[in-house]
């Protein structure tokens, strides 16, 4: 591993335009393949969790899965005071002829009026699968405003999945494209602080949407394997740029300090050799480990997380990649004309019989803040660390309130139009706010038997004060599936509609289709869905994180040599995770911060933040970790004493490692920005915790743990404890800014 890094960017630095050229074509490549393969979005077959997901098996089995369905609603204009039913009627009429016209189109429903009379709604039930609905409904949206025009007298709106999916979609695309425009010109301008050069300042966001780029196509043909379920594209954005940025400055800051200890001593691509020994080796050690933290989504069993972690190796290794291949050539370019620059400058000031201003060496040591942080830590380590733990535990502590539920539908921005005409219909129709559906397989004999047991069911629940409306009994050509739509009169994300739910399958479904014997029974429905996916979250949680701390153990044994520090790594990343975790509770579950961030509570986390949360920030930080270790066993494998090492390899470090912080918070806070309210809760965790990762864990626990513990931190390196042997017995004490 020492070496590899070595002689890869050995040979780019010897063949830079060959490199450089190789990368480019790479990135067409994959690209190009991906564009011409295609990709393979995930089906309605790939979500199925738990109980409802075996429902739905089962439906599906019998022809009667759920069907996209658009809610074509007919109400008074606003201000014109009651509805006028022969207006309505006419509009109705006019909407079911255009609607049954349509491809798209399986069947049209006769209109419904509410129970106050205050609406009247037509259902369009369309062709294919559930969630290609959204692909295929414009015409059905066309249909409608053209009746909505030719209608003057009422109003006319249309909603359902289809629709809000379009919507929501939508709304995500114009959201991620705002964060672009943020998120790169932040990121270009610290560079540009960092590096106080235009050209050394673009190559990092080159290389990472350069990476990004390959990694669609790379992700394309991988879903071909891992399913897409429309949110990698969106991973490879989020973290593509984050690592992508902060493999290349890494690697660039490290050039430019080799650069200025050697006074012009060596070329650019014997300083390209040196940076890749050194920071090369941390990119390759922290990608990897990025990587083996993603598979653990794997372990979820859930095509969403299947996708992010697809996505997230994909471009990891890509920006790994490209820190290896393309950045070592641009750099020796770069340094090559900027030492044909400082001749030319030299010669002209021979002639001129002037002498040379030699440029500014970069930045180098601990910033101010930095220094008063380490020179405390310095002289109070236990004291310190105890402060900063306690503040960390603090910070966690509203974890403890933590309420996980499926964001659905309920949950959508209201800045999408069919979210609005959602509400009214469910306003004048709260019979249509769930469902329940009770699914049975039996031998096609008893096919009488299972429908009167549904029967009873349904009885049952139409004078269940939890329930209302009428039941709707469905049975399969074959007679061997049986279906009973149940109608609940509350949100999905309520209270009362999971009540609902246990109702059904701890009384009335035991009370009646359970007495049967030889048959399967299930319940699925918006509201069995919203309540199995987190409950298959919990119950997965504990292995994934599991594996999680296995995989940052062992990567760090392997990278350092030390198990101590493996445990300290795994420690400091659970402190990490808990205080961010907190934090988002503590602003998302109340309504303190609403109009600071602009959302609305739900009063829970979205299930699958934490473990997102997890996961990235598990593989993240070891960006930091890596590199802040690595210039500590640098300096203490020369000889330097442990306690002087541990400083100035902080110290040193601390100016990439914020600057790092900066672009990472940058990309990820861009995210609280975003209308979709998980989305915002990912990004705001994730801009939190890698905050507290970099200006608390990084500067303050991590230095004070070494410190105390000193040599010990290596344990049971031998090749440590041979260098720092030979370090005298008295340590002086090392003076800090």
């Amino acid at each position: 591993m020492k070496n590899f890094p070595v002689r890869v960017a050995g040979w780019s630095a010897r063949h830079p335009w060959r490199a450089i050229a190789g990368w480019f074509l790479f990135v067409a490549l994959c690209l190009g393949t991906g564009m011409a393969v295609g990709g393979h979005p995930a089906t309605a077959a790939d979500f199925r969790i738990g109980e409802a997901g075996r429902a739905e098996a089962m439906a599906t089995e019998g022809d009667l899965q759920q069907k996209p369905v658009e809610r074509v609603l007919i109400s008074a204009r606003p201000g014109t005071g009651r509805l006028d039913p022969a207006a309505a009627d006419a509009a109705a009429l006019d909407i079911a002829a255009r609607m049954a016209k349509l491809p798209e189109v399986r069947s049209v429903a006769p209109p419904v009026r509410s129970a106050d009379g205050s609406a009247l709604r037509v259902d369009v039930t369309m062709r294919g699968d559930e969630l290609d609905g959204r692909k295929h409904v414009g015409p059905l949206s066309a249909q409608t405003a053209e009746v909505r025009a030719g209608h003057p007298g009422v109003w006319v709106e249309e909603t359902g999945g289809p629709s809000i999916s379009k919507g929501v979609d939508k709304l995500r695309g114009d959201d991620l494209a705002r964060t672009e425009t943020i998120a790169l010109p932040i990121t270009l301008i610290v560079l540009l602080i960092v590096f106080r050069s235009a050209a050394m300042a673009t190559v990092p966001l080159l290389l990472a949407l350069s990476s990004i780029a390959a990694s669609i196509g790379l992700s394309t043909l991988a879903s071909h394997l891992f399913p897409d379920n429309g949110v990698g594209t969106n991973i490879i954005l989020l973290i593509g740029l984050a690592v992508g940025v902060d493999y290349t400055l890494f690697y660039l800051k490290r050039e430019r300090e080799e650069r200025a200890r050697s006074g012009g001593r060596l070329d650019s691509p014997a300083l390209v050799d040196l940076a890749a020994a050194t920071s090369g080796r941390a990119v390759v050690v922290s990608g990897l480990a990025v990587a083996a933290s993603s598979a653990t989504l794997y372990l979820a069993d859930d095509v969403i997380f299947s996708s992010i972690a697809t996505a997230a190796i994909v471009v990891t290794l890509v920006a790994v990649l490209s820190s290896l291949t393309a950045l070592p050539a641009l750099l020796v370019k770069i340094g090559s004309a900027a030492e044909r620059r400082a001749e030319r400058k030299t010669a002209r000031a021979a002639r001129q019989g002037r002498p040379v201003t030699p440029a500014s060496p970069p930045k180098s040591g601990p910033g101010r803040f930095t220094a008063a942080v380490l020179r405390t830590t310095s002289r109070h380590p236990a004291g310190t660390l105890t402060l900063a733990v306690f503040a960390m535990l603090a910070l966690a502590a509203p974890l403890s309130g933590l309420n996980l539920t499926d964001m659905g539908r309920d949950t959508h921005s209201r800045d999408v139009a069919a979210m609005r005409t959602y509400d009214r219909l469910n306003t004048a129709f709260p019979e249509l706010k769930a469902m329940h559906q009770v699914v049975v397989r039996a031998d096609p004999a008893r096919a009488d038997e299972v429908a009167a047991a549904l029967r009873d069911l349904g009885t049952r629940a139409e004078t269940d004060p939890a329930l209302a409306g009428t039941s709707r009994l469905y049975t399969s050509p074959d007679h061997r599936i049986s279906l009973l739509e149940l109608p609940v009169p509350h949100h999905v994300s309520t209270d009362a509609a999971q009540a609902s739910l246990d109702r059904i399958r701890d009384d009335h479904l035991p009370a009646t289709v359970g007495r049967l014997t030889g048959v399967e029974s299930a319940v699925t429905g918006d509201v069995a869905r919203s309540a199995d996916y987190p409950e298959h979250q919990k119950q997965k949680l504990p292995l994934i994180i599991g594996a999680l701390l296995l995989v940052t153990f062992a990567m760090t044994v392997w990278a350092f040599r030390s198990v101590v520090l493996g445990l300290i790594g795994v420690l400091l990343n659970l402190l990490s995770a808990g205080a961010s975790l907190g934090l988002l509770v503590l602003v998302f579950q109340g309504d303190r911060a609403e109009g600071l961030l602009d959302f609305d509570s739900t009063g829970s986390i979205g299930s699958r933040v934490p473990l997102l949360l997890f996961v990235i920030l598990f593989g993240l930080s070891m960006d930091y970790q890596v590199f802040v270790i690595s210039r500590i066993r640098e300096a203490a494998l020369r000889g330097v004493p442990t306690r002087e090492a541990v400083l100035d390899g902080i110290g040193n470090s601390a100016g990439v490692v914020t600057s790092a912080a900066v672009v990472m918070v940058t990309v990820f806070g861009s995210f609280v920005g975003l209308h979709l309210i998980e989305m915002k809760q990912m990004g705001f965790s994730l801009a939190t915790a890698v905050l507290l990762d970099a200006f608390v864990i990084r500067i303050v626990i991590l230095p004070a743990l070494m410190l105390l513990l000193g040599v010990g931190s290596w344990w049971p390196s031998r090749t440590m404890g041979r260098a720092q042997r030979t370090v005298p017995a008295v340590e002086h004490p090392v003076k800090v800014g």
